[in-house]
């Protein structure tokens, strides 16, 4: 599956990055390790000296970690990388001026989507490198056809249930769904629980008609011209099906906030809630909750929503001994001790690599990093919509939809299909 993705809104939302910790071991100081991670082919045990690169990123919250993981690496192997401040909303103002005047940086990062899509002119072509090897199946930032970006780590979302509550075995399709939610109702408890926020509310749980359309991407260009409509797709359909069967058997979302809806799931007022993997955090001082994450089971889908909020890409427009230099310092983070351990325990990034082990996950992490490894995922396609339209389109009506109890499912893919195309104009 071809990533050119954007995370959209998503990403802010996203800051509350669950911690997990390692069993990769502690750190290996081993210089003959340190010279075959960091790709060098210099005699002996030392490490190639390699020309000194730039790196630069926007995410706030990693900076400390990664100057640290930057000295390491020079203690390692000798070489250096210089991280440049990171930017946070001005990232990419200022990636762009540097871009364009030549100045670098090496290494930068780029969220999925339209963001990647942008600087593609830049990208250095990592298909034949050895750390792409290691990337969990379908989790590559591509474009074009080539891998262009390692991923800084995976994020994920689904049903989060309740296991005392709802037996995962019995949640499977649309009768069984049905079945399941109006028994909850019968017992006094919310079934699923959906949040007035546009993500929460719609922008998320649509995602999977969509990613299980054969090319995502292309259905949604069809979509923009106006080629296809959701309306008469039978995915979509269905998936108007249960959201008819939320709004009869779940409190009105236009009434529950996000704060609310974690909250009453961790009481066990709610028995499922449609989140993710970062939404961990709003449970954890709940003590231990048996809990577990499943596919929202539209046409029987048995995978999770899992995608890379972005990745690392080398600027080809750097100097040869630059860019063997960055493909280095790529291979050691993902390949050595030191490296690997970071990702994991400092950057607290669920592994988007098959070579890089998590233990002690919280459940929600773990059903992730499980269903990356295995490569029982589905795409982020919302990272394809236009630009804003979640917020601006599709939560109104999905609003009007949830408020009035009398308009049908397929009147509310109706108003979706009339929101997209002023959307789409």
């Amino acid at each position: 599956m071809k990533k050119t993705k954007k995370a959209l809104g998503l990403i802010a939302t996203m800051a509350l990055v669950v911690a997990l910790t390692a069993c990769g071991g502690n750190a290996k100081n081993n210089a003959g390790n340190a010279a075959n991670n960091a790709g060098g082919a210099g005699g002996g045990n030392q490490p190639e000296k390699q020309a000194k690169i730039s790196l630069f990123q926007n995410k706030v919250e990693i900076a400390e970690a990664l100057e640290g993981l930057a000295e390491k690496y020079k203690q390692e192997t000798g070489n250096e990388v210089d991280v440049w401040g990171s930017a946070g909303d001005a990232y990419m103002t200022q990636l762009q001026a540097k871009l364009a005047a030549k100045e670098g940086p090496t290494i930068f990062s780029v969220g999925a989507g339209a963001e990647a899509e942008k600087f593609k002119s830049y990208y250095y072509d990592m298909s034949n490198e050895e750390y792409v090897k290691n990337i969990a199946p379908n989790m590559a930032l591509e474009v074009d056809g080539k891998v262009v970006g390692v991923p800084t780590g995976v994020e994920g979302f689904g049903l989060v249930y309740n296991k005392s509550l709802v037996d995962l075995g019995k949640v499977t399709d649309f009768d069984s769904f049905k079945t399941t939610m109006e028994g909850l109702k019968a017992k006094g408890v919310n079934g699923l629980s959906l949040s007035q926020e546009a993500y929460f509310l719609i922008g998320h749980i649509i995602n999977t008609p969509f990613a299980l359309q054969e090319d995502p991407k292309a259905f949604v260009e069809k979509l923009n011209k106006g080629e296809v409509k959701l309306a008469d797709t039978k995915e979509f359909q269905e998936f108007a099906k249960f959201m008819e069967v939320i709004r009869a058997n779940s409190t009105n979302p236009m009434e529950v906030t996000y704060d609310t809806q974690m909250g009453d799931f961790a009481t066990g007022k709610t028995a499922m809630v449609h989140q993710g993997n970062w939404s961990y955090s709003m449970l954890a001082d709940y003590g231990d909750l048996d809990i577990g994450m499943m596919p929202l089971p539209i046409a029987g889908n048995k995978k999770l929503s899992v995608d890379i909020p972005g990745g690392w890409v080398i600027n080809k427009e750097a100097g040869e001994a630059e860019i063997k230099a960055a493909n280095a310092f790529l291979n050691w983070m993902f390949t050595s001790e030191t490296g690997k351990n970071t990702i994991v325990n400092e950057f607290k990034f669920i592994p988007a690599m098959t070579n890089i082990e998590a233990t002690g996950l919280d459940p929600m992490s773990q059903a992730v990093f499980e269903a990356t490894k295995s490569g029982e995922t589905i795409p982020w396609a919302f990272n394809y919509f236009p630009q804003g339209i979640i917020v601006n389109d599709l939560a109104p009506a999905t609003a009007e939809f949830f408020l009035n109890p009398d308009m049908t499912g397929q009147q509310f893919l109706q108003n979706l299909d009339k929101a997209w195309a002023n959307a789409a104009k």
